[in-house]
């Protein structure tokens, strides 16, 4: 893994797979996105699209169900959008909103359990990628 110079005096070296890292979740993140919004959408125009599982605990109608992930898909477009210019805050709102599309990606999971188990698992990279590299891209960035 080779590290490449810091163009600042006194920084810390960074390396070109934090930043690769970073860079990745960034656009997890806006993909993550544009799928709530696809499922949003297609909750809210097609109601019998999804079935859920007799007796579960967060049984929402579907057409709600559609609306917060429509929304939510809105928010998690811009978090990953916001992640290139590089600041601290929109590290901290990039893990905000994966870790929300990861919960309600848990209780949407009678309703598409195999897709849902895959946004979370991609959530939890897109968490430890800006929480171990997200530094690394504001200072590659300047």
């Amino acid at each position: 893994m080779a590290q490449v110079s810091s163009t600042r005096e006194g920084a810390r070296p960074r390396s070109g797979m934090a930043v690769g890292f970073t860079i990745f979740a960034a656009v997890m993140l806006m993909m993550i996105g544009i799928f709530h919004f696809i499922a949003g959408l297609v909750a809210i125009f097609e109601n019998e699209f999804f079935v859920v599982a007799p007796n579960y605990v967060f049984e929402f109608d579907v057409t709600t169900w559609g609306w917060i992930h429509l929304i939510g898909g809105i928010v998690v477009m811009f978090a990953g959008f916001s992640l290139f210019n590089g600041a601290v805050w929109a590290r901290s709102i990039g893990v905000l909103a994966a870790v929300i599309s990861g919960v309600a990606n848990f209780m949407w999971l009678p309703y598409y359990p195999v897709w849902s188990s895959l946004m979370i698992a991609v959530g939890v990279i897109v968490i430890w990628a800006l929480t171990v590299h997200g530094r690394d891209i504001a200072a590659d960035l300047d």
